[in-house]
């Protein structure tokens, strides 16, 4: 991954680490704890995955951006996803997509979030969670009162993703382009390719010692940029079309009650 990622990037990078790690922690000592569960020594002391820098020969105020300028650009990525900052080069519209989540998604919010911090570490978890996510996302769509089809709880992601194309009219409404209607009955065949990604290739059921596991970062990337493209999607279109109802919150005036 580390050829892949751009001096020019990487300086963005440090300088949001930078500016996040002390947002979070507020004073040195707690940064440098943070930055030191990163650092990495052989048995024997001799090798360092990285050098941490001091501004003061006490060794009481790390230097941050010296530091994280001798690390290497994969575990910079890694960093930044830990601290939930934007990586838009790698994984597209996070920060917007999660957003939408916490304000009426909790549950595939925390799913998502799970998903995004351990597509490095752990890729094959990263789908399943990211599959999941989709799946609460969806579900939650078409629970509200307001679409009239028929679904189950049950239901896997490819059955979810034909019920919401259906209840959004992507392949009846003829103001909807018909490339719109190819791409919605794309997602279809997209949504099946993930669910039998998670099934089949991932922890999440069980395997014997032979079987496939995905281990590749750069799979995972590409699932859970996909899911995010798809849940956005989604979430963007149900709140245009079907806009949240507001109340009438005015106070109502009984005539008998009135003081004159």
């Amino acid at each position: 991954m580390n050829n892949k990622i751009s001096p020019r990037y990487q300086m963005s990078i440090i300088q949001n680490i930078n500016d996040r790690l002390f947002d979070l922690y507020k004073g040195y000592d707690d940064v440098a704890n943070y930055i030191e569960k990163w650092h990495e020594v052989d048995y024997y002391g001799n090798d360092e995955n990285f050098s941490v820098f001091f501004k003061d020969n006490e060794q009481k105020k790390i230097d941050v951006k010296r530091t994280l300028h001798k690390i290497d650009g994969d575990t910079l990525l890694k960093i930044a996803i830990d601290l939930g900052i934007e990586t838009p080069d790698y994984i597209p519209c996070i920060p917007t997509f999660k957003n939408e989540l916490k304000s009426n998604y909790e549950i595939a919010s925390q799913t998502f979030d799970k998903a995004f911090k351990c597509v490095e570490e752990d890729p094959s978890l990263a789908i399943g969670l990211a599959n999941s996510a989709l799946e609460s996302i969806i579900k939650e769509i078409l629970n509200d009162t307001r679409i009239d089809i028929q679904w189950s709880e049950k239901d896997t992601l490819p059955s979810l993703i034909r019920s919401i194309c259906k209840a959004f009219h992507y392949n009846t409404d003829n103001s909807c382009p018909i490339e719109i209607k190819t791409i919605a009955s794309s997602l279809i065949s997209c949504s099946k390719a993930i669910e039998d990604l998670r099934s089949d290739k991932t922890i999440l059921h069980g395997k014997l010692d032979k079987s496939y596991i995905v281990t590749d970062s750069l799979y995972a990337y590409f699932v859970v940029n996909a899911v995010t493209t798809i849940g956005l999607f989604f979430l963007k279109y149900f709140k245009t079309k079907y806009p949240q109802e507001t109340t009438n919150t005015s106070p109502s005036w009984d005539d008998d009650n009135l003081p004159f």
